[in-house]
């Protein structure tokens, strides 16, 4: 490509990355999944992040600590089975990684909504198995 197209056509080219980057203007399908894809990884950063407080407050309770793994293992494989069933009528087609990760998305946040729950526990609370901080 010469220099000159080039030079002429970058703000054609920046103005479609920024428009991939503003997902309330995400058109095509691509976009789209592009979207759904970082809304994906936000909901599991901010869940990682919650475990990680978790495990650090079950740190004077192993077997605590050993069935909060257990429990999050039985989700990961409940939320992607879901994803799956819930995805698979698009299976196939350009709208699958959209379905998909929305479902991923979904099912992410209420386990952040759980996550939050437990690190709210009042002492005292025998209910929550996560001390106060």
């Amino acid at each position: 490509m010469s220099p000159r197209l080039l030079l002429a056509l970058t703000p054609l080219l920046l103005a479609t990355v920024a428009q991939a980057d503003d997902c309330t203007n995400a058109i095509t399908q691509g976009e789209m999944n592009q979207c759904a894809a970082q809304q994906y990884k936000a909901a599991d950063k901010e869940l990682n992040d919650l475990y990680k407080q978790i495990t650090t407050r079950l740190t004077d309770d192993p077997k605590a600590k050993q069935l909060l793994v257990k429990a999050q293992r039985a989700w990961i494989g409940f939320r992607d089975a879901e994803c799956e069933f819930s995805a698979s009528g698009v299976e196939g087609g350009s709208v699958y990684p959209l379905i998909y990760t929305d479902c991923m998305t979904a099912q992410t946040k209420a386990r952040v909504e759980a996550f939050k729950t437990y690190l709210k526990c009042k002492e005292g609370d025998l209910s929550c198995p996560v001390p106060e901080a």
